[in-house]
């Protein structure tokens, strides 16, 4: 099983990494999902974000989800054949959490890349603080 943890890595990077691993046949937990970063401008990312959250209607959808675990799991699925077998398999593989459940605390792996590094000059916005500017709340805050 592999632990990632999501803080401040760009989430197409992530995905990339997370859909891969999948596909192969490994597990994959994604902790700290809240702290993962989006790049671009910060009114660009809301707005676009906004617009996939209010999209369609509410009894016939799309619904794209307000929680960040669940965003960062719907950009992993956008890069899986979810619609074939091979794709189900692996999309049900992978499990996104807010924050570092107790039970991974010694697995969390340090990332390959240059974790936040690449962030620095670079405009992004948080996944925490999308999901707040679409309508999340947080139940502790």
């Amino acid at each position: 099983m592999k632990v990632i943890d999501a803080t401040d890595r760009v989430i197409g990077r992530l995905a990339t990494e997370i859909s891969q691993a999948a596909l192969d046949g490994e597990e994959v937990r994604v902790v700290n999902s809240e702290e993962a970063v989006i790049s671009g401008e910060r009114d660009e990312v809301f707005s676009e974000y906004k617009q996939k959250v209010d999209r369609g209607a509410r009894d016939r959808g799309p619904y794209y989800p307000k929680r960040p675990d669940k965003m960062l799991k719907r950009t992993v699925r956008g890069m899986l054949p979810y619609k074939k077998e091979r794709g189900k398999e692996a999309f049900s593989r992978i499990k996104t959490y807010l924050e570092v459940p107790s039970q991974f605390e010694d697995d969390v792996e340090e990332s390959d890349s240059k974790s936040g590094k690449d962030l620095k000059n670079r405009n992004y916005v948080k996944l925490g603080e999308v999901s707040k500017h679409v309508g999340w709340e947080p139940i502790n805050g």
